[in-house]
């Protein structure tokens, strides 16, 4: 009796358990399901995009044997999920991208070959499908950038901004935005011949061009391109003989109303090793910045990231992750990933002490420093009372035992002087140092007060931003 498509599955689990251990297969191969098999064709529902990232960097060798074995070869193997949790409506579908000898890789063709006959064949854009407009997080550090980037994408006719230089530093959704215009481009003409490109490729193909005598095809092919993207332009930093085909390319494109995309890590007056003849082409067009991302644009990233993986994150690890991860948002992502997998590995939640374990290992932690504000803030509100009373001649009893408790906690985080501390609260020397004294005694005798003393203290060693 033939097989249906999930029983073959079943029997290509049972393949992949018998040759890996139990911890990661149940971590890593137990909730995939088979969506269906015919003409060669296998389609896999996943739990999420991070567990394909996985499976095609760690565990490919595995999964090509026991599908050869189980539906022979030539198979090409197609990765579903869903965008968002539990709601079908949002799945889609990737095809794998790691070569094997027993799967098709199909998400990607090798990259654009400018040594082709000088016929306008059709190519890969090398454009990742994932960067579009629409998972672009916007706050005040790209708006505006954003905002030019989709009037390129929407009006192509238009060349106000040509060339297009987007700069700033690693990390911070560059590439993103300059794919995302290619993106949206070829979404509404098809037919357009947009081209994505980093610059060390770029350079690669120039000098296998020079050493195949094929500049001729070189130059053919890269004048032939609608919108050329060139990513991290500053990589032909200090190479003369690639400049200056790029000065030939970037002329001919441009004299013939073609649009130039361009990124850097810094902008055109601040780039070194190059002719000043092509910084002036940089400065053509268009030159804007993308910034480090603020507090609440980190917080839409990390929301958004969320979604994407099908995993829930709690406001306050939102918050913790976004105070505290503040350089890029290369390192959001980065410290999501190593987040879910914890999580994934340890089949437990996310939660806020295992967000504050990750962190620690990725990035250092910004404290406050402990001032004789930050103590005033923290003891009011310990006792619940308003700061201003501190300051009264008021003898009531709550109000002078937190008085006393600023004046002990000052003296013993801050090291500050006696005299000090009694200008910052309108006391006198004398009174500080009974204050002090008042407190270190009362701690020998009161449990209470000992227990207050460590939890402002607590509060205030584990206070971050």
């Amino acid at each position: 009796m033939e097989k249906n498509h999930q029983q073959l599955w079943d029997d290509c689990l049972q393949f992949i358990k018998d040759n890996i251990p139990a911890p990661q297969y149940n971590s890593w191969f137990s909730q995939i399901t088979s969506l269906g098999f015919e003409d060669k064709k296998l389609r896999l529902m996943l739990p999420s995009p991070f567990v394909v990232d996985v499976l095609e960097q760690r565990y490919m060798d595995v999964l090509g044997s026991a599908i050869k074995k189980v539906y022979g070869t030539g198979v090409t193997l197609t990765y579903f999920y869903h965008q968002i949790k539990n709601e079908p409506a949002t799945t889609v579908g990737i095809r794998t991208s790691a070569p094997s000898p027993t799967i098709v890789a199909q998400s990607k063709t090798q990259p654009a070959n400018p040594f082709k006959p000088q016929t306008l064949q059709p190519f890969d854009p090398q454009l990742n499908p994932r960067y579009t407009f629409e998972n672009y997080c916007s706050g005040a550090s790209n708006k505006i950038a954003r905002a030019i980037g989709e009037t390129v994408a929407t009006n192509p006719s238009v060349k106000t901004f040509n060339p297009l230089f987007v700069f700033g530093s690693t990390g911070v959704g560059k590439t993103h935005l300059i794919q995302a215009i290619g993106v949206r481009l070829k979404e509404t003409n098809p037919e357009s011949r947009v081209l994505y490109v980093n610059a060390r490729l770029f350079e690669s193909q120039f000098t296998a061009a020079q050493s195949k005598g094929e500049i001729n095809n070189f130059f053919h092919f890269y004048q032939s391109i609608d919108t050329l993207i060139i990513d991290d332009i500053q990589d032909l930093n200090g190479k003369p003989a690639t400049q200056n085909t790029f000065f030939h390319i970037f002329n001919h494109l441009h004299q013939n109303n073609k649009q130039i995309i361009m990124s850097s890590d810094c902008a055109p007056s601040e780039m070194v090793g190059f002719e000043e003849r092509m910084l002036s082409r940089f400065k053509w067009g268009m030159s804007v910045q993308l910034e480090k991302p603020d507090f609440d644009l980190r917080r839409d990233v990390l929301r958004q990231k969320a979604e994407q993986d099908g995993v829930e994150l709690s406001s306050d690890v939102i918050d913790y992750i976004a105070s505290n991860v503040t350089e890029s948002i290369r390192d959001l992502e980065g410290v999501m990933v190593s987040l879910i997998g914890r999580a994934t590995v340890l089949n437990c939640d996310i939660t806020l002490e295992l967000a504050k374990k990750v962190i620690s290992n990725s990035v250092k932690i910004n404290r406050r420093q402990v001032n004789f504000e930050l103590i005033l803030e923290h003891v009011c509100s310990y006792y619940n009372i308003d700061p201003d009373s501190l300051f009264t001649k008021s003898r009531k009893r709550e109000i002078s035992d937190a008085r006393q408790m600023l004046m002990y906690l000052a003296k013993k985080l801050t090291k500050m002087p006696f005299t000090a501390i009694g200008s910052r609260i309108d006391r006198n020397y004398a009174t500080v140092i009974y204050s002090c004294k008042n407190i270190e005694e009362r701690l020998g005798l009161e449990k209470q007060l000992r227990d207050d003393v460590n939890a402002i203290e607590t509060a205030l060693n584990s206070g971050v931003f």
